[in-house]
């Protein structure tokens, strides 16, 4: 019996690039220049995981996200020619545009019904402090914050998903992970929990390749969010 739902949020419960696109735009409106922002989030956004691939390896002790995504957003702007352009203050401001990232259509009305059967929380890569405001940004209505800063490691480490389940004083069968990437749910089945699974093709924008990986097999395989609670009440 699964009693919590645990969530992946960047990319399967918000539309990260949009969001980092239109904090780009403004500050960059505010020097008076122009710049191709979707360009410069997915530049951003790759950094995302060798930043927290040094970590995983043990190279560098935990460094919360906020951190990482404020020592990326330099490496992107000197490799740009650019690390002059915005003052201190200004990059931290920058920073904060990943607090502010609009849910996908569905997101926060399909959490409210899943909530009324199921502990609900993310486990996310996100910080405690990230966590919180992009929920309060997004109304996403989590009981608890969980995920990589309780288990001072990044997904997909099996601690990450075993700390949640320890702290809701589960098992892990009795969690599902939910994530519309592959190697998010591998990583969380391989751990013993149960996995859901739905696609977000506009994660990367119009006409990206989405994340390789396995897209069945999954314990739910659903459209979106929505469906995902429909298929899990009908089998309440």
């Amino acid at each position: 019996m699964v009693g919590a739902l645990i969530f992946d949020v960047f990319g399967t419960l918000v539309d990260w690039r949009t969001g980092v696109a239109d904090a780009v735009r403004a500050a960059y409106a505010a020097k008076g220049r122009e710049v191709d922002a979707p360009a410069f989030a997915d530049a951003w956004r790759a950094e995302y995981d060798p930043a927290m691939a040094r970590i995983r390896t043990g190279d560098r002790g935990y460094v919360p996200l906020d951190d990482l995504h404020l020592e990326n957003l330099d490496r992107v702007l000197a490799a740009r020619g650019e690390a002059a352009l915005f003052s201190g203050e200004e990059r931290a401001v920058l920073n904060r545009g990943w607090e502010r990232l609009p849910p996908w259509p569905e997101v926060v009305g399909a959490l409210t019904t899943l909530r009324q059967s199921h502990i609900i929380a993310p486990c996310s890569n996100g910080s405690i402090a990230l966590m919180t405001r992009l929920a309060r940004f997004g109304g996403l209505p989590w009981d608890c914050i969980l995920g990589a800063e309780i288990a001072r490691d990044y997904k997909p480490k099996a601690e990450v998903y075993l700390a949640c389940c320890r702290a809701l004083r589960l098992a892990p069968a009795e969690v599902m992970m939910v994530a519309a990437h592959p190697s998010d749910l591998a990583a969380a089945r391989a751990a013993g929990l149960r996995t859901g699974y739905f696609p977000r093709p506009l994660e990367h924008g119009p006409g990206a390749v989405g994340e390789p990986g396995e897209e069945t097999g999954w314990d739910i395989v659903a459209a979106d969010l929505a469906d995902f609670a429909a298929q899990l009440a009908a089998r309440s």
